[in-house]
């Protein structure tokens, strides 16, 4: 279950997503059965460990949806692989630039 840091402080107010950064929160919430509506995830929470508290399986899991749904490969031998898990914005700003469907 994610951390308390990335959900919206407020009981179950919506945070400022843009579209894409929504998108790829409702992909999250189902590609790995999170117990948190997509509105609720903060986009600048980090996605890995601290913050939404991901681990490096479901990294992998949501690099094979974002793989599948915008048919591009996200590798997992990327130097870059941090920065693009960083948060939700990070990894919705390199689908923007990236994506082919």
């Amino acid at each position: 279950m994610p951390s308390v840091q990335a959900i919206q402080p407020a009981a179950g107010a919506p945070v400022e997503q843009s579209a894409p950064e929504h998108e790829l929160a409702v992909l999250l919430v189902e590609a790995l059965n999170l117990e948190v509506a997509p509105a609720q995830i903060d986009p600048s929470a980090p996605l890995y460990g601290e913050g939404l508290g991901l681990d490096s399986i479901d990294i992998l899991e949501v690099a094979l949806e974002v793989s599948r749904r915008y048919g591009f490969q996200l590798r997992s031998d990327d130097e870059n692989n941090q920065l693009i898990f960083q948060s939700l914005r990070s990894l919705a700003a390199h689908v923007a630039r990236h994506r082919t469907l």
